[in-house]
């Protein structure tokens, strides 16, 4: 529908959509978290709730990861707020919402604090403090000669690291945010602590909430799947009415 989307080094961006009500002037747009592509499974689901309940969404993998151009090492927050961008040109015409797992989240904050084309944001377990994360999962390994989490497909690089310890934290991008915005985080989630989304709903702006899940994980696995859907799902289509 939308053809061929590249990023502004040329690479085709991987992408899957779901119709939803051909009426609809809204198109919701998933990115996923570091290592995960827009296959995972949650994604999937809420991409398939959105358009159940007539809202188109688009699915997306970030250049490098899934069957998306470019190379995994090259991934970085910075590089995938312009690759979130393109994804944006691509949909002129259109109301936008973007929906940011884990460190798509910290993408979609970046984005959203600089970009009025998305018109409603919202955080899955969204990374926020990035350079202690960096240090937390990654402080004990060798980048250029080792894997994140141990997975042989995933290299840590370099330049992974810098750009989490340079951007240090995307709290301070909250206040700039001036539109509705969910959050939402399993109270168990090992990977990126509740914590940070506290943090972002301390300092946030815009109309907020915070909606934590007992007993979900980092990717709201089993039973989770459906809260975290039916929540994000009835939160968007509160704001297009």
């Amino acid at each position: 529908m939308f053809g061929t989307i590249r990023n502004a080094q040329g690479e085709k961006l991987d992408y899957t959509f779901h119709p939803g009500s051909a009426a609809s002037k809204v198109i919701v747009v998933l990115g996923h978290g570091v290592t995960g592509n827009k296959d995972r499974a949650f994604v999937m689901a809420l991409a398939e709730g959105l358009a159940t309940a007539g809202i188109p969404a688009l699915r997306f993998s970030f250049s490098g990861n899934g069957a998306s151009e470019g190379r995994f090492v090259d991934s970085t927050i910075t590089k995938e707020v312009a690759d979130l961008g393109a994804v944006l040109d691509a949909l002129k015409g259109h109301t936008l919402g973007y929906v940011g797992h884990s460190m798509g989240g910290a993408v979609g904050v970046l984005r959203a604090s600089q970009d009025a084309r998305i018109g409603f944001l919202v955080s899955l377990a969204g990374m926020v403090h990035t350079a202690d994360f960096a240090q937390r999962e990654f402080g004990m390994v060798t980048p250029g000669g080792s894997f994140m989490w141990d997975d042989e497909s995933c290299p840590l690089s370099q330049a992974y690291m810098d750009d989490l310890t340079g951007i240090v934290s995307v709290v301070d991008h909250a206040p700039a945010i001036r539109v509705p915005w969910l959050l939402v985080h399993g109270n168990e989630d090992d990977v990126v602590p509740l914590q940070d989304s506290r943090d972002m709903l301390a300092r946030a702006n815009a109309p907020k909430e915070l909606c934590e899940i007992p007993g979900a994980g980092h990717v709201f696995s089993g039973e989770a799947t459906a809260v975290m859907v039916e929540k994000v799902v009835g939160w968007v289509k509160g704001q297009i009415g």
